[in-house]
């Protein structure tokens, strides 16, 4: 007993220590069964091992420091001094927490690529989480789920988690921490659509026939049109339409006009823009997926079709695009602008008439 039981060495080769009938299993380089062991010297014979686990922020769990306990080795023999609280136990409820980051309005973003892959886990982790983020003074959660671990979904749902909105790879949900309602924003509200009136130097204008229409339409001839994909500008959205149902290539000139209507799909608004584009190829190639046919029609005998002439929009749409071809009317262009607001550039739509490069006469 009076032989020291182990000494520097035994602190960075993997085996196991028995200290009186105790056996501690030193798993890693530094650390004693899992939690880092640091060495300090004292007066007293013997060394003292201080035991403590933190974390840090890049893997966004604030977990308490352990409680020091200090393991003695004096004379040959060893004694544990202090206990450490339940509290403060590594995978306790209270210390273990979603990895996640603040947004700019004191929210919270979970990181949806480092979920827990078991739901008994997500789900204690989840609890202790908001318990955290709520005395930490957080406002609203965001939590995006894939879908190969939609079955963490109700589990969220069960504990107060809402739907916001869902993607084909993904469902958003949502948590708001304060009392009071609920201030985060709310699903998108619109889905934007766009149509392009090219016209030729023989005064044809570019229309098709789709393939999947209401039977009242069926047989007219009407202008390439199609919906804006995600991050898309209005003026790159109804070049890319009418190149993929036509295979004619245009150049974005002006938007002319644009329809506001509301509880159209899924009980969303939809906006609708006109486009006046300038064709810069002639050779039509239809896309056999959505078109039935696509031509170049003189502008006359396209605006005898009776749903033309008789629908009061279609009819003042068109009208309004006449008015442009002939400088009666200003359309407006675009404009690349950026903002102190967000630093970000974006694009502003609006007419500059100038008495050396004017694009309508007004009126």
């Amino acid at each position: 007993m009076g032989q020291q039981l182990f000494d520097m060495r035994t602190l960075s080769a993997p085996k196991i220590v028995r200290l009186e009938g105790r056996a501690f299993s030193n798993l890693f380089p530094g650390h004693l069964g899992g939690v880092k062991i640091t060495r300090q010297f004292c007066s007293c014979r013997g060394i003292f091992l201080k035991a403590s686990y933190s974390t840090t922020r890049t893997s966004s769990q604030a977990i308490n420091s352990v409680r020091q306990d200090k393991l003695a080795v004096v004379n040959g023999s060893s004694q544990i001094l202090g206990a450490i609280e339940a509290s403060s136990i590594l995978f306790s409820r209270e210390t273990s927490v979603l990895d996640a980051f603040e947004d700019e309005y004191e929210g919270i973003v979970v990181n949806s690529e480092r979920l827990p892959s078991n739901p008994h886990t997500f789900a204690s982790i989840l609890q202790s989480s908001l318990s955290r983020w709520k005395r930490e003074g957080k406002k609203g959660v965001w939590l995006k789920i894939p879908l190969e671990q939609s079955e963490l979904v109700p589990i969220a749902v069960k504990q107060g988690f809402q739907y916001h909105h869902a993607e084909r790879e993904y469902i958003m949900l949502t948590y708001w921490i304060p009392g009071g309602p609920d201030l985060l924003p709310a699903n998108a509200s619109h889905q934007v659509g766009v149509g392009g009136f090219a016209i030729n130097d023989k005064n044809e204008v570019l229309v098709v026939q789709e393939k999947h229409c209401a039977p009242a339409y069926v047989g007219s001839w009407k202008l390439p049109t199609g919906f804006i994909l995600e991050s898309e500008e209005i003026f790159t959205g109804v070049v890319r339409e009418v190149k993929e149902e036509t295979g004619i290539d245009t150049e974005f000139l002006e938007v002319i006009a644009f329809r506001h209507a509301h509880n159209v799909a899924f009980r969303k608004s939809d906006l609708f823009f006109i486009c006046m584009l300038r064709p810069l190829s002639t050779e039509i190639k239809v896309d056999d997926l959505e078109i039935q046919a696509a031509k170049w029609m003189p502008l006359s005998e396209f605006l005898e079709q009776p749903v033309i002439r008789e629908d009061n929009m279609f009819k003042k749409m068109i009208d309004i695009c006449i008015a442009r071809l002939g400088k009666h009317y200003c359309g407006l262009a675009a404009h690349q602008v950026v903002s102190k607001f967000d630093g970000k550039s974006s694009s502003l739509y609006y007419n500059v008439v100038e008495a050396t490069d004017f694009n309508c006469l007004g009126g």
